[in-house]
């Protein structure tokens, strides 16, 4: 008799199968139809109770041709499943490769993966693609589709693979080879057709699978993201199992470049990136510098109201601070290189958090003085590398609204707790009603990237956990993605088109206070070392700013407009009329401007409009007999004649509430 093993299905029950069977076996067993739809087997370790760690830590997902070797829980996936759709777009990124060496042989391979929207592959070849090369690559996936070619998993000694890729001159290949293998260990391919790649997979049973996809454009990527390696040719895709979510995808991005800040905000005349003084580094003009008072005002009003005391730190600190934090060896690629000044190196600041511990540590607190809460809107710098820097989004000099709290163990997931309450409070304070929660947990193998010990990590995953459940909040765990000082919740906004933006982050560190030696005196008389917490809200003024930008397409709310309200007198004898009603709006607050130039009114009104000014006020003889004004709403074909107090009360209301929509 063979050998037989046990799997248990998610209904919890339990078959006894051969050794050796697949997923794809199993998936057969239960119907033909589960075994057509299905993409990708979910493989975790067999348990009694079912539990195989929480939100499947323990789970891997293999090919359905996998064969099981030892008990297992088994889960098929299929379109109805999110995990299926990371596997079939690194499937789909696998699809465009063996494309592009069929028509382009000359061709060198870099890696390929899913992203969160699409996938992407990395190509060496010294001649340009070409938007005319997009569709013939297009039009060769198509035919490899129709082929329906296996994605075919194989496996070869690691000296084989080696000199067969650096035969074909393969570079990259080899050196993903020696960088993710070990001597000795057998290599991992997957052959599509003609095409095969160094893949550790999975991948869905066969390119026939792929129904939608699309190649979205070209650009530019360094190998290993140095600009002193070769530059590669990034083609970007995205794919979807249906032609209508394709569709519908692609009409997002439309949206998306009608919304795109970098454009918008040089309409608006917000705010520019100066060649002269560097990439990376924002100026603000006077439009976008009214709407950032309006931001840091609200933030440092709210710090008020929450108990937090208000901070302001220097830009930079010499580099043994760095050394103390941490930073200097686990951030350091991130930081600005070091200056040499009369008495040490210095660094510019890519964090707030070793600052406010410094004024912590300045004097001996007592439980009594706990919690103390630090907040600053503070300009950080950070190296970023110039392929990823884009508009407001990632740029080298920002401003957080940056917070720090001491705490003793028994507060500190009710610091947590209050982080998260403000943060949602931020999103709702700006228009924004839905949102995402991830919990971003350490990867207990790498040593080298994280601080601290495993129960310190747990008890302060633990924390946050504790925190989401409470509030019935459904978030995502994500191994591996913590910060090196401690895990975080990261809750990300869904803009008005649908799409994801992470903005607020709150963090527990267990590290920096250890490093920084603090301490307390508690209720017993004795020292003891504080608990703290990170939490940024905006994420950077910076970048909230770009996400709102483009959430409204440069129509914001009445509060945050950079001009609330314009007068277009009708003649020159109407001026002294709107300059009137001018005064009583800047009475009460109100950002007005009284356009009294000589050019037509239709071309006053059309300008205003793009400028998107919430209301245009026109006033003539008849509204200044009866002081009224005629309103032209922002978005609206038509307009409306009321009494000055009428138009007053309805524009404080608008204000006063914060109200998203006019």
């Amino acid at each position: 008799m063979p050998d037989v093993i046990r799997v248990k299905l998610p209904d919890n029950s339990v078959q006894e199968v051969p050794k050796g069977t697949t997923p794809l076996d199993i998936a057969k067993n239960i119907s033909p139809r589960l075994a057509e739809a299905a993409l990708v087997a979910q493989v975790a370790p067999f348990s009694s109770n079912g539990d195989h760690g929480k939100n499947g830590d323990e789970a891997k997902l293999v090919d359905l041709t996998r064969p099981l070797e030892q008990d297992a829980q088994v889960r098929i996936l299929t379109q109805k499943d999110p995990e299926a759709l990371h596997v079939f777009r690194h499937s789909s990124a696998h699809l465009m490769a063996a494309a592009v060496l069929e028509l382009f042989p000359e061709t060198k391979l870099g890696h390929g993966p899913a992203t969160e929207s699409g996938f992407f592959y990395d190509f060496y070849r010294p001649t340009p693609f070409t938007p005319e090369d997009l569709e013939k690559i297009e039009k060769k996936m198509q035919e490899l589709v129709q082929k329906d070619e296996s994605y075919a998993r194989e496996f070869i000694p690691r000296e084989q693979a080696l000199d067969r890729f650096k035969s074909e001159g393969d570079f990259m290949k080899c050196h993903f080879i020696e960088q993710f293998t070990e001597n000795g260990e057998p290599v991992s391919l997957y052959k599509t057709g003609k095409f095969v790649d160094f893949c550790r997979g999975p991948h869905i049973p066969s390119t026939g699978r792929i129904k939608a996809f699309k190649l979205l454009n070209i650009a530019g990527a360094y190998w290993l993201g140095d600009e002193k390696n070769p530059q590669l040719q990034r083609i970007y895709g995205t794919s979807f199992y249906s032609k209508k979510e394709l569709d519908d995808y692609l009409h997002q991005i439309e949206e998306a470049k009608k919304r795109d800040h970098r454009v918008l905000g040089q309409q608006l005349d917000l705010f520019s990136i100066q060649e002269l003084a560097g990439p990376g580094l924002i100026f603000w003009h006077p439009k976008g510098g009214i709407m950032r008072k309006l931001m840091e005002d609200w933030m440092r009003d709210e710090y008020l109201k929450r108990g937090y005391s208000l901070v302001y730190t220097p830009h930079v600190a010499r580099r043994q601070l760095w050394q103390t934090s941490g930073h200097e060896g686990f951030y350091a690629e991130n930081m600005f290189d070091t200056m040499e000044l009369d008495d040490a190196e210095y660094r510019l600041k890519p964090m707030n958090c070793p600052f406010h511990i410094l004024i912590y540590k300045d004097s001996l607190k007592s439980y009594r003085d706990l919690p103390v809460r630090l907040g600053e809107l503070g300009t950080v710098y950070r190296y970023e590398r110039s392929g990823v820097m884009h508009g407001l989004l990632r740029v080298r000099g920002f401003t957080q609204d940056d917070a720090h709290i001491f705490c003793t163990r028994d507060q500190v997931e009710d610091e947590i707790g209050g982080c998260v309450d403000f943060a949602i409070a931020v999103l709702n304070a700006y228009g924004f009603e839905k949102f995402q929660v991830e919990l971003s947990t350490w990867d207990p193998n790498d040593q080298k990237h994280y601080a601290g010990k495993a129960e310190q990590w747990e008890m302060a995953q633990h924390s946050l956990e504790k925190v989401l459940d409470r509030r019935g909040i459904p978030y995502k765990t994500i191994p591996g993605e913590a910060a090196f000082y401690g895990p975080k919740i990261d809750i990300k906004l869904v803009d008005a088109i649908g799409r994801l933006w992470q903005l607020s982050t709150v963090q527990f560190d267990f590290n920096l206070p250890t490093r920084f030696g603090l301490e307390y005196v508690g209720e017993d008389g004795q020292r003891h070392e504080p608990v703290m917490v990170h939490r940024a809200l905006y994420g950077s003024v910076e970048r909230f700013f770009g996400v709102l930008i483009e959430h409204y397409a440069g129509s914001f709310p009445v509060w945050l407009s950079p001009v609330q309200v314009v007068l277009i007198p009708i003649a020159e004898r109407h001026v002294e009329y709107a300059n009137k009603v001018a005064e009583q709006l800047k009475a009460i607050g109100v950002r007005v401007e009284v356009d009294a130039r000589n050019e037509k009114m239709n071309a006053k009104i059309r300008e205003h409009a793009l400028q998107k000014v919430p209301f245009m006020l026109v006033v003539g003889d008849k509204e200044a007999e009866a002081n009224q004004v005629n309103i032209r709403t922002r978005g609206t074909e038509k307009t409306e004649t009321v009494a000055l107090t009428e138009f007053i009360t309805r524009l404080k209301q608008l204000i006063e509430t914060k109200a998203a929509r006019l």
